[in-house]
């Protein structure tokens, strides 16, 4: 295998891993890291890097096997090099072990120089003649269920906890499987959307309670009608988060944390108007990109700190809060990485802050609408609860005409992966007495 067919995918997963060790998220890494490869060559980079961040733990409990000295020591592109190599081994079918052997040492060759391309070499060589150990089995649940699935252990205690060990398991599970794009209409109705693909001979089928339509593609700008705005790609968890909020044709909303805009497109097919502010200009940048391909027109950007909405008081208020993204995990394979308890503790604190100031735009018998797309308590109820302890102005109200089986026994929208077979998302309606 030549170096054009076999090195450039796997450098660019390589370069993806390592910008999500720097801290960059993983849809942002890739965006930038497969950008210039083609169609094949990008499918390969976001399975490998994607399927890294996924089975790390797995992945690196094999190769420490392997190693001749502690891996933890084992320098951090190395480790990344080993963890692509492994993955192609163990799971990739398609890829014969000697091309996943020889493209991994080229990488280390690369990076390195012919030490570390003859580390890797070895240990890879190990792994695809022996093939991966039968690792020992933990008693404790939890620690099964993480070593097996490959989220953080403290992570596995506390859904277990929340939900049940049956339950957890199928979170994990579904976290670790990557999720298909799902288009949400725009310019164009469903049936007419539906019906232009049906035209194009393109596969596809409905989304559960009829937000969007599930497609087999990794580029959306590929699909018909992308450039005209006739669709946006959104789970339908937010699709059913805007059904949820139903405001009335007359409205003006305050979309506070509104990038990257398809809550705001799709409110703007309902209401008035809606003012979609964002505190990163970059953010904003893809916000206003998103509004001028796909909106209505009716809806109006800003950069804003949702700390200090820059707006009168309103009738709408929607808060869709920074959180953890716990119910997202399956399409951001980092983020399990990435939150840690006090990171838990400290959003939590900024999600508090930010319903105290959005309640103060919200106009006498207006409405607030809270959400995430965490499946974590504290996060969501506790967080509401909270609130509604020291605003005693405001209180719950139930959605009108909303699937029973996806509200809390508190009416709030309550979406779990697990048992809705989408992202995990929360929602509140807040009513202010007037």
């Amino acid at each position: 295998m030549g170096e054009s067919a076999g090195i450039r995918p796997r450098r660019a997963a390589l370069e993806i891993l390592e910008q999500v060790r720097d801290g960059l998220p993983f849809e942002a890494a890739l965006s930038v890291g497969i950008d210039q490869l083609t169609e094949p060559d990008r499918r390969l980079a976001h399975e490998l890097a994607a399927g890294v961040l996924r089975q790390r733990s797995l992945l690196d409990a094999q190769l420490a096997r392997l190693v001749n000295r502690n891996w933890t020591h084992v320098e951090a592109q190395l480790q990344d090099i080993l963890r692509l190599g492994a993955y192609q081994i163990t799971t990739l079918e398609r890829v014969p072990a000697h091309a996943a052997v020889d493209t991994s040492v080229e990488l280390a060759k690369q990076s390195g120089g012919a030490r570390a391309a003859g580390f890797v070499n070895a240990v890879l060589r190990r792994l695809s003649q022996a093939g991966p150990d039968v690792l020992p089995v933990p008693q404790d649940p939890a620690e099964r269920l993480a070593s097996e699935y490959s989220h953080p252990l403290w992570l596995v205690r506390k859904w277990i906890k929340a939900f049940g060990q049956e339950p957890a398991a199928a979170l994990l599970q579904w976290n670790n499987f990557r999720p298909r794009l799902v288009a949400q209409p725009a310019r164009q109705s469903l049936i007419d959307l539906a019906a232009a693909w049906n035209r194009a001979g393109l596969e596809f089928e409905p989304a559960a309670y009829g937000a969007g339509l599930i497609v087999d593609r990794s580029r959306p700008a590929e699909l018909p009608g992308y450039g005209e705005g006739n669709f946006v790609i959104q789970d339908p968890a937010q699709a059913l988060l805007v059904q949820f909020v139903d405001p009335p044709p007359d409205a003006t909303i305050y979309d506070a944390c509104a990038a990257p805009g398809g809550k705001s497109i799709a409110l703007g097919r309902r209401a008035a108007r809606v003012v979609s502010g964002d505190i990163s200009p970059l953010r904003v940048r893809r916000l206003r990109d998103n509004v001028r391909r796909a909106g209505t027109g009716r809806e109006h950007v800003i950069v804003a700190d949702a700390r200090q909405p820059p707006v009168r008081p309103l009738d709408i208020v929607l808060l869709d809060a920074p959180c953890s993204g716990t119910g997202t995990i399956a399409r951001h394979p980092d983020a399990r990485w990435r939150i840690t308890p006090k990171a838990l503790r400290h959003i939590v604190d900024l999600q508090a802050e930010l319903l105290d100031s959005a309640a103060a735009i919200v106009n006498p018998g207006g409405l607030l609408v809270y959400s995430t797309c965490s499946v974590e308590r504290e996060e969501n109820v506790a967080q509401v609860q909270q609130f509604l302890t020291e605003h005693r102005d405001f209180h719950r109200e139930p959605a009108r005409d909303f699937p029973s089986e996806l509200c809390s026994p508190e009416g709030d929208l309550l979406i779990l992966p697990q048992l809705h077979g989408m992202d995990g998302a929360y929602g509140a309606r807040l009513r202010r007495t007037g």
